[in-house]
């Protein structure tokens, strides 16, 4: 049986190019996640590693969409290969296609071609997290406001948060009155101070 893993890493990103790649070899069973390569905590990778059986064959489009954790690449290449007995071919890399290298010399070579590029997968998440911090930090020096818009009431909203301080009213009824969480309640009581 031929199965297909697919991988984004948001819920943003497209998964178009991987799948396309698969259905033109004419493989029907595929996996798609969106979701963070950091480590095989994945749901539907799980699910997939459950139906693999031996001599089953699993495409992946690069090796980076397997995952992004070096150890974890080389550990779970392992435990599908040796253990479960089925075939992996990385699409973009040939070198990396169980199925041609069964011999100890296309072993040896598979082995470095697999350890240099889950090195190099695991080096780019690195990257990338560094250039995500470095660019949050450049743009909050310029001012630029992260996440949710601070929601703005009316004066009703501010009598109600003084008559909760003082026990007047409960937090759990502003909260459903305006629509907002009791945390938010708290906080807005918090900055009345």
């Amino acid at each position: 049986m031929q199965y297909g893993y697919v991988r984004v890493s948001t819920i943003n990103q497209k998964e178009d190019r991987q799948t396309e790649s698969m259905k033109k070899l004419g493989i029907e069973k595929i996996y798609i996640e969106k979701c963070s390569g950091k480590d095989f905590e994945r749901k539907e990778y799980k699910k997939l590693i459950s139906k693999l059986k031996k001599n089953d064959i699993l495409f992946i489009k690069s090796i980076d969409r397997l995952g992004r954790n070096y150890n974890e690449i080389l550990e779970n290449w392992r435990m599908l290969t040796k253990e479960k007995g089925i075939d992996i071919v990385v699409l973009d890399m040939p070198l990396l296609d169980t199925r041609a290298y069964k011999d100890l010399m296309g072993s040896f070579i598979s082995d470095i071609v697999l350890n240099i590029l889950s090195f190099v997968a695991e080096n780019e998440r690195k990257n990338i997290k560094q250039r995500q911090k470095e660019g949050i930090k450049i743009a909050k020096e310029k001012g630029v406001k992260f996440g949710r818009p601070k929601k703005e009431f009316d004066e009703s909203f501010k009598i109600d948060l003084v008559k909760c301080k003082n026990k007047k009213i409960s937090k759990e009824k502003i909260a459903k009155k305006y629509n907002i969480s009791v945390k938010t309640v708290y906080r807005r009581i918090k900055e009345l101070d």
